[in-house]
């Protein structure tokens, strides 16, 4: 059994996340590549306290981005979308009130 800590690499803040997170209850984290769905509810309920309803997993892969001239790569990302039974919340941005 893997620490929970390790199967809850950072959250992930874009524009769609903070979307989902204020209409849906959402929430979206970058997860360790070899954890399921069992492991993340497991590790989401442990670390911050909450139920979870629903876990959803999406694989990325990884692909070339051009800036200018130069070519990079893109790294391919596990990610996790958490939705959190009615009455819980995660409190990402440590804003204590």
């Amino acid at each position: 059994m893997k620490d929970y800590r390790d199967v809850i690499i950072r959250p992930i803040i874009t524009e769609k996340s903070m979307k989902l997170m204020a209409e849906d209850n959402k929430y979206t984290f970058e997860v360790a590549k070899s954890t399921n769905k069992v492991e993340i509810r497991q590790a989401v309920e442990a670390i911050w306290n909450v139920k979870v309803e629903q876990v959803n997993t999406s694989n990325s892969k990884q692909r070339t981005k051009r800036v200018g001239r130069y070519m990079g790569k893109v790294p391919a990302v596990h990610k996790a979308i958490v939705k959190l039974k009615e009455g819980y919340s995660i409190d990402l941005f440590g804003d204590a009130e």
